[in-house]
């Protein structure tokens, strides 16, 4: 356990166990070790209550007091510490009605989603592993704790992050697991799109997404996402081509490109994406129409910007089945002698001031043919020379 996330939290369990409690390292961390993953936090489960945590540490921050959480701040980090608990009936499909505090690791390891996510280790490096989470893992198995069809209807998410985990650990799906998420597929129906769209990120970010975009298929979970129930060949599609080589986000400008042709911006509105993505991939994706109807251009690069010259590149070479170098779209932005309008010589004021005129629409217009003049090297980005060149084509 030479982890620094695991030895930076280890006072916090110590303290605690010096103050009569067991506590534990628990969940994703505890997994991530054993898979030699990166780990990025650590948490902690004890036997203590909440008001109880507070009084062994000086400084809290009641982050999910309610559900148990306490923020313990050590030596400048923080670190979450939840007390035991058992929950309730979840009739929202979502969140229990209400948990109750218990003094049992095990009751607690009992309540959470999957074998490999259900196991503890103490301060020692010991495992405390009741549902053969490792035995799962090292078979590359997604099972749940107890019965999959009544952890499914706990929280109808989960069987969200069961696909999202089948493309970050490339593991299979337990016969049982896959079953009971093609039954209750329709309880995703109650699961809040913001929630659905930070899993279907994750899961467009892990290595197998090509896999898992399947299993939303194979158990019908995708005509429960949003812009998606009409849309299975289009999804099949994207199954179907070699994702691995692209961002999440370059997943997102395919996916629309082929499941909302004519109106991404609606899809990717009703995914709930914040406006300044769903402006970015719309663009992309005009730009990844262009390249495939006229080719790759410095025109196109530099209406497009440099992060869309790269997405709608990469999307359009997994479409074709083509190779990409993408260091070669880069450095032909790169070389361009300007990359926004910011960067040309002169502005509007000058034009006005120029052609003694007032503001209208043709100022848009000029602009534009002499930012296709700069780029095509027609003339140079130097304002005397934009000035001489805009008089000699009758454009003042």
């Amino acid at each position: 356990m030479e982890h620094p996330f695991f030895q930076q939290a280890l006072p916090v369990i110590e303290r605690l166990e010096e103050a009569g409690y067991e506590a534990y390292f628990v969940g994703g961390a505890v997994r991530d070790l054993f898979l030699s993953r990166p780990i990025h936090d650590v948490d902690i489960a004890t036997s203590a209550t909440p008001p109880e945590v507070k009084n062994v540490f000086t400084h809290t921050v009641d982050v999910g007091i309610d559900h148990g959480t306490v923020l313990v701040l050590h030596n400048g980090t923080g670190f979450e510490v939840t007390t035991f608990r058992t929950e309730s009936l979840y009739s929202d499909f979502r969140r229990p009605d209400h948990v109750e505090f218990v003094r049992s690791l095990y009751e607690d390891l009992k309540r959470r989603d999957f074998t490999m996510n259900a196991m503890a280790m103490n301060k020692d490096g010991e495992w405390i592993d009741p549902f053969h989470g490792k035995d799962d893992i090292q078979k590359g198995i997604i099972r749940t704790v107890g019965r999959a069809v009544e952890r499914f209807s706990e929280d109808a998410l989960r069987m969200m992050r069961a696909a999202r985990f089948v493309s970050q650990l490339s593991f299979d799906l337990d016969a049982e697991t896959k079953q009971a998420m093609t039954e209750n597929a329709p309880l995703l129906g109650h699961i809040a799109v913001e929630r659905k769209l930070n899993e279907m990120d994750k899961l467009l970010a892990g290595r197998d997404k090509h896999r898992a975009l399947s299993v939303l298929i194979e158990t019908t979970l995708y005509q429960f996402l949003p812009g998606l129930a009409e849309r299975k060949q289009a999804l099949i599609r994207l199954a179907a081509l070699s994702l691995e080589r692209l961002t999440a986000e370059q997943v997102w400008v395919t996916a629309a490109y082929l499941c909302a042709n004519n109106d991404a911006k609606s899809f990717l509105t009703d995914w709930r994406l914040p406006q300044k993505r769903i402006k970015r991939i719309v663009r992309s994706i005009h730009t990844l129409k262009q390249l495939q109807s006229k080719g790759a251009s410095d025109w196109l690069f530099f209406q497009s910007g440099l992060q869309s010259a790269v997405d709608s590149t990469m999307a359009a070479a997994v479409l074709s089945g083509e190779e990409v170098d993408i260091k070669e779209v880069t450095s032909r932005f790169e070389l361009l002698p300007i990359i926004s309008r910011r960067d040309l010589a002169i502005t509007g004021k000058e034009l006005m001031e120029w052609a003694d005129k007032p503001r209208g629409a043709w100022i848009k217009d000029v602009l534009e043919r002499t930012e296709r003049a700069v780029i095509a090297g027609d003339i140079r980005n130097d304002r005397m020379e934009i000035e001489r060149w805009l008089r000699a084509c009758n454009l003042l």
